[in-house]
């Protein structure tokens, strides 16, 4: 990997296009290295991962209401069209509306994949517009691998060296400048044209992260969605020559200098040399409990501590329970924890979205359930249980200074997204244990490969589609180094019959 050194600069010092991040990161697209073995695997791992998450949530509003608004579209006239998650292969939607719709399927749930840095990412959100595209023009699956290893490659290394969150910038901000990358080396485009297209992809893509503050709305699932629309639509407009703003990056009244660091900003951003293979997606996890990412060593840990202590699951268990802290990183402590100072991690009522983004609300109902489920765990009756709203409400989180460092730790060996708890009983004493990574992680008592991909996609997909549909899908995905591009046109999840019908479709202007 190469460091490069990114700062702001004045009007006046006329920084020369080469010398721009966003022409590196268009050099690394244009780059024909080859993609390993090792890479394509988990390229093919990540989307059983999307398709798993997307079969979970095909009845849930966000997604009925995007893939209404996809379908309204008229069908293109420039390509084949892209499908749509849940309904019949041959029903098409313009490819940047089918990685809206898409999209929107795959991070309903919070329950793929993710990559957390300086700052936090779901690289799999790449995955719905690169398809889309792939559909679309016909590309097949060996082109489609290689673009998908970009675009996993730009958003990790973008997230290894600038902080968004730190500035309230959500995290998309990175996702539009990887997918347009990802989806010019698909297409084979020149530097020229992908660069243009990452400007404009990033110009378009950044916004505050109130959409993970407070009462967290539907929106937290259509923000990544929206970024590879816009993906899409930059490297339309890039393709017909038009331009964006330069230097995006380090502009004077560009991202940096505005929205992020200031002026004096400093970032050293890595990226793989002319010819070095692009393997970030090597250096990303999924989930195996639909939450955020933070909280999936928590559930492991809650799940491990209901079977050696399952006196602390009952109501009676919980009145001797004084209190629980949960040491653990800043991020954790601020964004998911009582560090947040939001009201709303701590309310029965709150939405779906709010509640997989609490971890004394998550750790409440995995240390009593000694389970996590995608659909029971956020019920409003499991989250309005009097005992489980007398023990959430004696949790607490705190930041621990070493837990914060491995957090930002770049040795994969000690790097955590973990801690310690400690749960003080009414009779003074303690129960303390603690855990660095999920169960799931590469590092964790289980780690996922191929096996738990297609178990997890089966248990998801089971009630929603027919065995024969999830065959097809399994086993059209893992030839995908070989498919042509009538294949890639079955990368998609058709609906059991009649499932889609079971919901109202929303009226909207198209």
């Amino acid at each position: 990997m190469k460091q490069h050194e990114v700062r702001v600069h004045k009007s006046e010092e006329n920084l020369a296009r080469q010398d721009q991040l966003a022409w590196k990161i268009a050099e690394v697209a244009v780059d024909p290295v080859e993609v390993t073995p090792e890479v394509t695997d988990m390229v093919i791992n990540r989307i059983i991962d999307n398709a798993s998450v997307a079969a979970a949530s095909l009845l849930r509003a966000p997604v009925v209401s995007a893939r209404a608004q996809a379908l309204s579209q008229p069908t293109s006239t420039g390509g084949h069209g892209a499908t749509v998650f849940g309904p019949n292969l041959d029903r098409r939607a313009t490819p940047e509306w089918a990685a809206w719709a898409n999209g929107v399927a795959v991070r309903e749930l919070d329950y793929h994949d993710t990559f957390l840095a300086a700052e936090y990412s779901h690289p799999g959100d790449n995955i719905p517009p690169i398809i889309a595209v792939a559909q679309h023009v016909g590309k097949g699956g060996h082109d489609l691998i290689r673009g998908i290893a970009t675009g996993y490659e730009i958003q990790i290394d973008l997230a290894k060296a600038i902080s968004l969150h730190a500035h309230k910038i959500d995290h998309v901000a990175h996702l539009g400048p990887s997918a347009a990358a990802g989806i010019g080396t698909l297409l084979g485009l020149d530097t020229e044209t992908i660069f243009q297209a990452i400007g404009q992809a990033l110009h378009t893509t950044t916004a505050t992260r109130q959409s993970r503050k407070g009462e967290i709305s539907t929106w937290k699932a259509h923000a990544p969605a929206f970024a590879g629309k816009m993906a899409v639509e930059s490297v339309d407009r890039a393709m017909r020559g038009q331009t964006s703003p330069t230097p995006i990056y380090e502009g004077e009244d560009g991202v940096i200098a505005w929205l992020l660091d200031g002026p004096e900003a400093r970032y050293s951003v890595p990226l793989p040399e002319h010819g070095e293979a692009k393997r970030a997606i090597l250096d990303s996890y999924t989930k195996e409990h639909s939450a955020e990412y933070q909280a999936q060593a928590w559930i492991d840990l809650a799940r491990k501590l209901h079977n050696e202590h399952p006196e602390l699951a009952s109501a009676a268990g919980v009145e001797n329970i004084k209190s629980i802290v949960i040491h653990t990183s800043h991020h954790t402590h601020f964004v998911i924890g009582s560090g947040a100072n939001d009201p709303q991690k701590y309310d029965p009522d709150a939405s779906r979205e709010t509640l997989d983004h609490s971890i004394p609300y998550i750790f409440a109902v995995a240390l009593q359930d000694g389970e996590w489920h995608h659909e029971r765990s956020y019920s409003p009756e499991r989250a309005h249980r009097t005992d489980t709203v007398a023990l959430w409400k004696k949790i607490t989180t705190e930041e621990d200074a070493e837990w914060t460092r491995r957090y930002h730790s770049n040795d994969p060996a000690e790097k955590a997204f973990g801690g310690r708890i400690e749960i003080t009983l009414t009779d003074g004493s303690k129960i303390v244990d603690e855990i660095a990574v999920a169960d799931a992680h590469p590092l964790g008592a289980r780690p996922f490969a191929r096996e738990q991909y297609i178990a997890k996609f089966r248990t998801l997909a089971e009630h929603v589609l027919e065995a024969e549909e999830i065959e097809r899908f399994l086993t059209l995905v893992q030839r995908l180094p070989e498919l042509s591009a009538d294949d890639v046109l079955g990368l998609s999840i058709v609906a059991a019959p009649g499932l889609l019908s079971k919901v109202p479709t929303p009226k909207g202007l198209f």
